[in-house]
């Protein structure tokens, strides 16, 4: 019998082929205090928690599809916005760091991740300096994107560049309100990206384009997560079917898009990025040994 060896933690940018990724299922998804503008509009409403377990068991189902390895963590009834696992931790190189979140509602949805990581004897990095939240944070090779929106505190940042003194950490200021940073950014490839122009300054927009071919999301779309997709590489990606006009223009890239609804989920403020923490990609392979 042969098995993989994986290191325990290795991702070099959002597009590699993905390997490893933890979840939670939504058991105790609510919108318990409004957070985010989509919360807001759906605070009424409601979700129904039936329909999201649903939807978060077609997305477990569709990675492993994709040869994807998902790890679940145990669901807390006291953290309603757990399911978003992306924000509690980010992979950066062959480094995995343990965020310290920014809202009160959310502080404390670590433990679960960190109580499993000693468990499977995984090394971690646990942010010390202000709030960070894993949303904010994008790597692309030697380049870390952070959003500085109040979520992500620049102590934080601070923080991570003498963590991580080969890379060059880079601060992306946009509006409060738009939560995260893969709420309006998210990079596709060495070269695309999808952005939500209007929320980034002139400069930022200018840095970005010099380096991305830019995938433009419009307002509508940006609302209901557009730009919030997950790569699982081999330009194949997860995409809401409700954002058809950005569907459309990735495609037209060439890239392959694999509509999955989470339209229940989306109503607390995160789709796929959100709901899933990437350990490894796939230049975490070392070799493979006989099982003894």
């Amino acid at each position: 019998m042969i098995r993989d060896i994986w290191t325990p933690a290795v991702c070099w940018s959002e597009y590699d082929p993905l390997k490893r990724v933890v979840l939670c299922p939504p058991h105790h998804l609510r919108i318990d205090q409004v957070i985010n503008q989509v919360q807001a509009r759906f605070r009424e409403e409601g979700i129904d928690t039936r329909r999201a377990e649903e939807q978060h068991h077609a997305l477990v189902e569709t990675l492993h599809r994709f040869g994807v390895d998902v790890i679940l963590l145990n669901p807390d009834p006291s953290y309603p916005d757990q399911v978003f696992t992306r924000d509690i931790g980010f992979t950066l190189g062959p480094r995995l760091f343990v965020s310290k979140m920014g809202e009160e509602i959310r502080q404390g949805e670590e433990r679960a991740l960190t109580e499993w990581l000693i468990r499977s004897h995984i090394p971690y990095h646990l942010i010390r300096s202000g709030s960070i939240e894993g949303g904010d944070v994008m790597i692309d090779q030697g380049t870390v994107w952070v959003g500085d929106s109040g979520r992500t505190s620049r102590q934080a940042m601070e923080e991570l560049r003498r963590e991580l003194p080969d890379m060059e950490v880079i601060s992306l200021p946009f509006p409060a309100k738009y939560l995260h940073l893969d709420c309006v950014l998210n990079i596709l490839s060495p070269e695309e990206a999808l952005i939500f122009p209007p929320a980034f300054r002139k400069e930022d927009l200018e840095r970005l384009a010099a380096r991305y071919d830019l995938i433009q999301v419009d307002e509508e779309e940006q609302f209901t997560l557009g730009a919030n997709i997950l790569s699982l590489g081999n330009r194949t990606l997860l995409s809401l079917p409700v954002n058809p006009r950005v569907n459309k223009a990735m495609r037209r890239r060439g890239l392959t898009v694999i509509e999955v609804d989470l339209s229940e989920i989306i109503k607390s403020g995160g789709s796929f990025r959100c709901c899933t923490l990437p350990l490894v990609r796939e230049a975490a392979r070392v070799k493979r040994i006989p099982l003894i």
